[in-house]
């Protein structure tokens, strides 16, 4: 028993300084492989120590990079410049072209009082260059602006004839020259010399209806003081509505174009043809007639106002305005010469 306990005691003290051993190995084993991960680290961090003084070495001096920095100073301030002469020339260009807007809508207000004497469209017009010289809030356009409310006002108190609605009764005056026709005489037999001989017979002999017959064709009339004005027919008449119309046509165009000596001229033939023509008792002839003679005394001549100063004046205010911004061009070109030369290295 003694032996068989001393053999198991031998026994597990061998098995435990085999385990020992065991463990001391597989210690070795984790620390060689420690070893050499460290190792492996030190060989990357030799590398990358190796690279960073490579690039530190690539890097420029302090001089070099003064000299960088003040040069990426001058291209941010070039930059911020051009940003500037950009956004100035952007909006110059804008006013240059609504200051080009406000000369031509006044050449054009005074083509249409020259040319079409069109009061409403020029008084439109200046309106609209006046707001445009409102909207540059500019205080050298005063003096523009005076004498574009001078010529609005004159505008406003000239004298405008309605030439459209002249033109449309003229054209109704000429729609009823078609209807215009001749008084018919009507003869009411009363017992005159023809008829008491007719009477005389028994009424049914040849004698009697020749009587009655040239009864109706002759009439002794004892009021011969009187104007007796032919009866127009067929052609003849035909051609006096043609001459009434043309007169009044004539009339019609001068009242379009202001021409009141061609418009006064027109209604008077017309006047002379319906009095010389026409019998004034008829009442279409009358009506017709009447309406001449208001018609001739309407005013249809404009008396144009001059536009001429207001369009000096704005253009001698595009040309200030348009001096001025070329002389801070020219002042800030020169200021900013200097600078570039000193930023050069």
């Amino acid at each position: 028993m003694l032996a068989l306990l001393l053999g198991t005691a031998g026994a597990a003290a061998g098995g435990w300084s085999l385990w020992q051993m065991r463990s001391l190995e597989l210690r070795d084993q984790q620390q060689l492989t420690q070893l050499d991960a460290a190792r492996s680290q030190a060989e990357a961090l030799a590398r990358s120590a190796q690279t960073l003084d490579a690039r530190l070495q690539q890097l420029p001096n302090a001089d070099e990079l003064d000299a960088r920095r003040r040069l990426v100073a001058q291209l941010q301030g070039d930059q911020q410049l051009l940003n500037q002469r950009l956004a100035t020339v952007l909006g110059a260009s804008r006013q240059d072209w609504r200051l080009a807007e406000a000369e031509h809508l006044l050449r054009l207000a005074s083509l249409r009082l020259s040319a079409l004497q069109d009061i409403d469209s020029a008084e439109a017009l200046v309106q609209g260059a006046d707001e445009i010289l409102r909207g540059q809030n500019d205080p050298a356009a005063f003096a523009a602006r005076e004498q574009l409310a001078k010529s609005l006002e004159a505008l406003r108190t000239t004298v405008n004839p309605d030439r459209t609605g002249l033109f449309l009764q003229l054209a109704a005056l000429r729609e009823q020259v078609a209807q215009l026709h001749a008084l018919t005489p009507a003869f009411v037999s009363s017992g005159g010399v023809l008829s008491d001989l007719a009477a005389e017979g028994d009424g049914s002999s040849w004698w009697a209806k020749w009587l009655e017959t040239l009864s109706q064709y002759f009439r002794i009339d004892f009021s011969a003081d009187e104007n007796i004005r032919p009866l127009l027919a067929g052609q003849s008449l035909t051609q006096v509505r043609l001459a009434l119309s043309l007169a009044l046509e004539q009339a019609q165009w001068a009242a379009l174009h202001g021409q009141t000596p061609v418009y006064r001229q027109s209604l008077l033939q017309a006047r002379e043809v319906l009095d010389a023509h026409f019998d004034l008792e008829n009442p279409n002839s009358r009506a017709l007639r009447a309406r001449v003679d208001e018609l001739i005394e309407q005013p249809v001549e404009v008396v144009a106002p001059d536009l001429s100063g207001s369009l000096n004046a704005v253009q001698a205010y595009i040309q200030r305005k348009q001096s001025a911004r070329e002389q801070i061009e020219t002042d800030a070109s020169a200021e900013a010469l200097p600078d570039v030369e000193e930023a050069r290295p």
